[in-house]
């Protein structure tokens, strides 16, 4: 019953809105299983993950799903932490002024990105029975291979435990294993067995709205005779117009995004070998600027939604499911207008996480608590490569930022809360 509350806690936003919240890129998940449909820049296992909680029968089964997950790894890592209960106290806390419920309520793997973090502490500072280090393990390669910007995530929380001396082993099996599901996947939908078969369309679309990448075509053509080389001296010089526009570069180049991918390559290494440190400004730079951009608005709106999930909803569920959602508050365009008091509180209580994940880990270094150490380095770290990765390769989107700003008030809690003065079952707990 404890982790069912604290599962509608941290997903009341759903509650709200009347159904599920959803993002355009979610009917691209549902078309894998309605349509048979392999999404050319999103990897099976979110889609699969979907449908195994929905059935064709509602959304609020993996709405439940993602709850009572966030829920239960909550309360696992709360107690290794600081040995204290409180559970139901903590997703309060953080329901009421966190973007956690916003992003528990999202039927999206944005959710993975932070259940990784959390996962990636217990394996590399806790200690725990087989069956559950197992499941932490199958949990954190599924986040991983959900999504592209996750794998790269998942190597630099390893690095945090390899540089505490932490159960390295422990961490570096799912990280393998997501390599294999994301190569085994992209083989079986595509044909390619390859972690991103595609993804090089993504990082070439930044580094043109960034200057180099547009600079290299400029030099090369039309000797080089890519497809792009038609485009030269009017690229768009936004990503996602780069990307997404029906008339821009990619949709109209033969094939599409399939068919460009292997010409992006090209064209990124030829930009890196051109300009190497005029990338690594550009990358630095988004980076920084995805740092600073954590609102939760860019995925509350009903942008694209009746084109994408409610085209889904209406060739797989019941007619009483796409009333569902077309009732929905989102769906109606009214969710922002009545998200906003809510949201209000999120920018401060991020500063103040933010300094106190950072008291918190001093703190724990000085005490020799390396479970909240580490705690509190995987979440710096997790945040700073979050931003560098999806800045870099996509670039800053509010919704990247927010998806694991909600962290830092959860380190912070935990960290400042009196520890638990049982220090030989926590050097046993921590495997030191």
């Amino acid at each position: 019953m404890r982790l069912l509350l604290g599962a509608l806690l941290l997903t009341w936003p759903a509650l709200l809105n009347g159904y599920p919240l959803v993002f355009s890129d979610t009917g691209a998940f549902l078309a894998l299983t309605i349509e048979g449909w392999p999404v050319w820049d999103k990897p099976p296992a979110y889609g699969l993950a979907l449908h195994a909680f929905h059935w064709r029968v509602s959304l609020w089964g993996p709405l439940l799903a993602q709850g009572l997950l966030l829920s239960w790894l909550l309360a696992r890592v709360q107690w290794a932490v600081t040995g204290r209960e409180g559970h139901l106290l903590l997703c309060a806390g953080l329901a009421a002024g966190s973007t956690a419920p916003w992003f528990g309520a999202l039927l999206m793997p944005d959710l993975l990105a932070p259940v990784l973090v959390l996962g990636m502490v217990m394996l590399g500072f806790v200690a725990m029975g087989r069956g559950e280090r197992i499941a932490v393990q199958a949990l954190s390669a599924l986040a991983m291979a959900a999504h592209p910007s996750h794998l790269p995530l998942g190597l630099a929380l390893l690095g945090v435990a390899l540089v505490l001396r932490g159960m390295v082993w422990r961490c570096l099996l799912p990280v393998g294993l997501a390599a294999g599901l994301l190569v085994a996947g992209n083989w079986a939908m595509h044909g390619r067995p390859a972690l991103s078969p595609y993804g090089a369309v993504f990082p070439l679309a930044r580094l043109v709205a960034d200057g180099p990448a547009a600079r290299t075509i400029a030099v090369r053509c039309p000797e080089a005779r890519w497809v792009l080389c038609r485009w030269a001296g009017r690229l768009p010089m936004d990503s996602d117009e780069f990307l997404w526009s029906g008339d821009g570069p990619v949709w109209t180049a033969p094939g599409g995004p399939i068919g460009l991918a292997p010409e992006a390559a090209v064209i990124l290494l030829e930009t890196l070998r051109r300009e190497p440190f005029g990338v690594l400004r550009a990358a630095l730079a988004n980076g920084w600027y995805q740092l600073l951009r954590n609102r939760v608005g860019d995925t509350l709106g009903p942008e694209n939604l009746a084109g994408s999930v409610g085209k889904e909803l209406a060739l797989g569920f019941p007619m009483e499911e796409q009333r569902r959602f077309a009732a929905g508050m989102q769906a109606q365009g009214l969710l922002p207008m009545l998200a906003a008091p809510f949201l209000a509180l999120h920018p401060l209580v991020l500063l103040l996480g933010a300094a106190g994940t950072v008291l918190g880990g001093w703190r724990a270094r000085q005490t020799g608590e390396r479970a909240m150490l580490g705690l509190a380095l995987c979440v710096l770290v997790g945040v700073a490569a979050n931003a560098l990765v999806t800045g870099a390769l996509s670039g800053p989107h509010d919704r990247y930022g927010a998806r694991l700003a909600w962290l830092l008030p959860l380190a912070a809690l935990l960290a400042l809360r009196p520890m638990a003065k049982q220090t030989g079952r926590t050097e046993s707990r921590l495997g030191a």
